[in-house]
């Protein structure tokens, strides 16, 4: 095969998906490498003095051209996985890993950077160009290019030896989740479960040429039983078999995170900082691990009474029921059940509102609305599988932004949750032009049935419109530094465009447009709707206490534990994960099953030491979010300067400065309270 049969070689604005097979990506892979390497020494041995073209323009350029090759295969395997293309991945990724690492601590570059920050050109820089600057400085004395070379050398080993960990790691609960499978022939024991899920699980069943139903651990398949089911022992069976994934057996990843943690905390050793979290916080909002602690104990502590109130409500309502006590595997049954007592409506009630088209056509409208991008299906043949759809982005002055792939449903090949990627990196061009952006958005929501659409409660609704508002951070990036635009921003900044998407499925105005039941074509009705929202707080204490358990355990783990990690056994890391987590839970029976050991978040997602971010951007976006409250959340001239004050801005300055030019101020960190809580506890 020679180079150019290789679609990984590609040249143009898609990427050949329907081409890329296990076969291409070790010869494809090493031939990109070699190709940057080569690129990256003629910048580095340059003999003209260093300018912003041929160093720093030709160094992101280099970048991105290697990224854009190399991505489509970590893509894949997230979504299209097969043995061979694992085993192709595995044997380039260590190569992967060292390229960008020698890229990062190459001493003819970083001369040459540190030269170039001396010339005129430099001091003369204009604000994006000197930022740009700045960031590179410091990411290469971040990377430990100041580093003698012994300390160089074992860096590259440290981040090779990671790379694998985390894809190990990744691979484990992966397979965890597709071995496990429970064959039920009578169905009195899926009593409870609504008859869409139950067709899903004899649909299951029946491809395994199996009679009765078949439950697996994707969670639309977990979640009714969790729900819904009656049968008590069936929950705890599902229950405890989704928290324990790799926790022994072939996918066992309890060592993994002591080896992981490790080579974390010798990482933030060797370059000089006190912990992981303080080295990966420096350049975000945060700044420092103490920061973020801080953070999470002040909203722990104020979240805490609305927590404790929802604990004894739920405690309560499991008494009335019949159970002896609240259990681990009762509380999503419990809290559905009293949601529905309360207040009349269940996901199920409201789920034939939101077909997944209907859903898709109305975020595209308020896309259109209230920023001004149109948004339209085309038919390629570029995909990785058929549920896949593609579509084009315009802003209203005609500017072609990029396009978007959208891949919705669980397969065995594909890693649970939902995620946006971002392939191609494109922006306003010196001639005038634009280059337009290429990402996708991924999830696993409820698949469509013989006879019916794919049918969303609004849980899914509220993360398909939360990816989508990340492709829009993506496509919508006009700087014209390409390594400043889009999601290069601050870890704890780049949820905000993300989770103020969420808002509009709570409006009513916003749910006219698509919220219609999918066989009479009524629209939701308002007494449903004011039922929904005033639903919408109900467990809310008990759900921001969960995400905060997540975000102090993440910190604890990186700074308490991860220092003695080299020495500790498997047991010690459970042991310490289940004390981290025992505050935050009722008893010690559900600290017990924590998710540690298949917690991808920490462990291979990229959210290391950064998992406070989550509620960090959504105290920014409920305080945001405001505005078009105020103006109106159609309102096309405030949306538009949302877009121009944060949304194509990506890191062209500081994110509290971007937020200051939306909002006018400072954020109010009682805003997530006030929204998600209320004021008091009830």
């Amino acid at each position: 095969m020679t180079s150019n049969d290789n679609p990984l070689l590609f040249e143009g604005a898609r990427i050949p998906f329907h081409r890329i097979r296990a076969v291409h990506v070790e010869p494809g892979i090493r031939t990109v490498l070699a190709e940057g390497e080569r690129r990256i020494e003629a910048i580095a041995t340059d003999p003209e003095p260093p300018t912003w073209n041929n160093l720093m323009e030709a160094l992101d350029a280099t970048g991105r051209w290697v990224g854009e090759r190399t991505t489509p295969v970590s893509h894949l395997v997230a979504v299209a996985e097969t043995p061979e293309l694992r085993a192709a991945y595995n044997g380039v990724l260590p190569e992967i890993s060292s390229f960008w690492t020698r890229v990062s601590t190459h001493q003819g570059l970083w001369a040459r950077v540190k030269a170039y920050a001396e010339t005129d050109e430099a001091v003369a820089l204009g604000p994006l160009r000197a930022r740009h600057l700045e960031k590179t400085i410091r990411a290469f004395r971040r990377s430990g290019a100041d580093l003698p070379e012994e300390g160089r050398a074992r860096l590259e080993e440290l981040k090779v030896e990671m790379s694998g960990l985390t894809q190990r790691f990744s691979e484990n609960v992966l397979d965890a989740t597709a071995a496990f499978e429970l064959h039920i022939e009578d169905e009195g024991r899926l009593s409870g479960i609504p008859d869409s899920p139950k067709d899903r699980y004899r649909e299951a069943a029946r491809e395994r040429d199996l009679s009765g139903w078949l439950l697996t651990l994707d969670y639309p398949a977990v979640e009714p039983v969790l729900k819904y089911g009656r049968d008590r022992e069936l929950r705890k069976e599902i229950y405890q078999a989704y928290t324990t994934r790799c926790r022994d057996g072939d996918f066992d990843n309890r060592d993994l995170i002591l080896e992981i943690l490790a080579l974390r905390q010798e990482l933030s050793d060797l370059l000089g900082y006190p912990s992981y979290p303080d080295y990966v916080l420096e350049e975000r909002m945060a700044r420092s691990g103490d920061r973020a602690r801080e953070f999470e104990e002040d909203l722990a502590e104020k979240t805490r009474p609305f927590w404790e109130a929802d604990v004894a409500a739920l405690q309560e309502h499991a008494g009335t029921l019949g159970m002896d006590r609240l259990r681990p595997w009762d509380v999503s049954f419990v809290a559905e059940h009293l949601r529905k007592e309360r207040y009349a409506i269940d996901d199920e009630l409201l789920r034939p509102y939101f077909p997944l088209a209907r859903v898709e056509a109305g975020l595209f409208e308020i896309a259109s609305r209230v920023f001004g991008i149109h948004v339209e299906e085309r038919t390629i043949e570029e995909v990785w599988h058929p549920d896949v759809r593609y579509y084009e982005l315009t802003h209203e002055d005609g500017t072609q932004l990029g396009g978007f792939y959208t891949d919705w449903f669980p397969r065995k090949e594909k890693r649970q949750g939902a995620w946006m990627n971002d392939f191609i990196s494109g922006g306003p061009r010196e001639d005038g032009g634009f280059d337009p952006h290429l990402g996708t958005i991924c999830g696993n929501f409820t698949p469509p049935e013989a006879g019916r659409p794919a049918l969303l409660n609004h849980r899914e609704v509220q993360t398909l419109f939360h990816e989508f508002g990340h492709l829009l951070h993506h496509c919508t990036s006009r700087v014209p530094v390409r390594a400043l635009g889009g999601l290069n921003v601050a870890w704890d900044w780049v949820e905000l465009p993300s989770q103020i998407m969420e808002n509009w499925t709570w409006e009513r105005e916003a749910l006219n447009l698509f919220a219609r039941h999918w066989e009479t074509d009524e629209p939701l009705p308002d007494e449903l709707y004011q039922r929904m929202v005033a639903a919408r707080r109900f467990m809310r204490g008990w759900g921001q206490m969960r995400q905060l358990s997540f975000g102090t355990v993440d910190l604890a783990l990186h700074t308490e534990f991860a220092p003695r990690a080299a020495e500790a056994s498997a047991h010690d890391a459970m042991t310490f994960g289940r004390a981290q987590f025992l505050p935050f839970s009722v008893d010690g029976e559900f600290a017990d099953h924590h998710v540690l050991t298949s917690f991808s978040h920490l462990f291979s997602g990229g959210y290391a030491a950064g998992y406070y971010s989550y509620l960090w951007s959504e105290v920014l976006d409920a305080d945001a979010f405001g505005r078009f409250q105020r103006e109106g959340i159609f309102n096309r001239q405030t949306g538009q300067d949302y877009v121009d004050s944060i949304l194509s801005r990506g890191d062209s300055e500081a994110p509290e400065e971007l937020f200051r030019q939306f909002v006018g101020r400072d954020p109010d960190p009682d805003a997530l309270i006030r929204r998600n809580l209320g004021t008091t506890a009830a």
